[in-house]
């Protein structure tokens, strides 16, 4: 164990586990220990408290309401990268030109409407990545009613989201041409430009919660963020997404990631790309 870092007996760790599952819907699994007591230990000796019982002692009594955001952000993973699964923002930059050739819904000013949803963004880099490569690729998209929302659980992260600012060793492996989408700012940082920031709308949500929006969406980037669920839990999830989607509407998963339970409602278009089958019983699971 590192210094600094606290012991955590089975029955705290087990009450941090049905405490995350409860919050999130996020299952850790036995492996997880070590991130929990690497995450929590600082936090909990800057709180003054003697160890993880009088934490979650603390997380369970009356002051303990403005800590559980705290205690979600610190076991929240966030594993991202501008571009990651570079195929599916080639598929969508195909899909949306076609969309582009025949309009079929329209939004403020009649203008054309496109909305997707990048659900679990961590720090920003997916939907600034889909603004981003729609904008180079489907330059019509300037008059169009383009939004993306962007969402996660942890406050932390959407914060340095909104900034839209990252160090720029981020684009390190980028094309050329894919780095001259950045704005670079001259201190070793770069910028999203801010064509694609206005089109990007950060909120918070829990997606175990009710979600206070009505869609539809025409595609939905939900990738690397079910793994953290249980086989149920991913199975209503994908369930809600399917209600979410037009009816032609695209939904891209992660790499390890399956649609438990709800694969008659989408058929596979490509790697981990699923289009929504239209049918009745998507939509029922709303």
């Amino acid at each position: 164990m590192k210094t600094g870092e606290m012991a955590l007996s089975d029955a705290d760790f087990a009450r941090v586990r049905a405490r995350l599952r409860a919050a999130a819907g996020i299952s850790l699994s036995d492996a997880k220990r070590t991130l929990v007591i690497s995450r929590l230990s600082g936090r909990i000796r800057r709180l003054g408290l003697s160890g993880f019982a009088a934490y979650l002692d603390y997380l369970d009594g009356p002051g303990g309401a403005g800590e559980a955001q705290i205690f979600v952000n610190a076991l929240t993973t966030n594993l991202t990268r501008f571009f990651r699964e570079d195929h599916h923002f080639d598929h969508l930059v195909a899909t949306v030109k076609a969309l582009a050739a025949r309009p079929a819904r329209r939004g403020r000013g009649g203008r054309p409407l496109l909305r997707i949803w990048s659900a679990g963004c961590s720090t920003g880099q997916e939907p600034y990545t889909i603004a981003l490569s729609l904008l180079d690729g489907v330059p019509s998209l300037a008059d169009w009613d383009f939004r993306i929302l962007a969402t996660d659980v942890d406050t932390d992260v959407l914060e340095k989201a909104g900034r839209g600012i990252y160090p720029e060793s981020e684009l390190d492996g980028l094309s050329p041409a894919r780095r001259a989408l950045f704005d670079a700012r001259g201190d070793g940082t770069i910028a999203i430009p801010p064509a694609a920031r206005e089109i990007v709308v950060f909120r918070q949500l829990n997606l175990m919660e009710p979600w206070p929006f009505a869609g539809p969406f025409d595609a939905i980037f939900c990738r690397n963020v079910a793994i953290y669920f249980d086989k149920s839990t991913q199975t209503g999830l994908f369930a809600r997404m399917g209600a979410k989607l037009t009816d032609d509407g695209h939904l891209y998963i992660g790499h390890s990631e399956t649609l438990h339970g709800v694969a008659r409602a989408f058929r596979l278009v490509g790697k981990t790309t699923y289009q929504r089958n239209g049918h009745a019983g998507a939509r029922s699971a709303a």
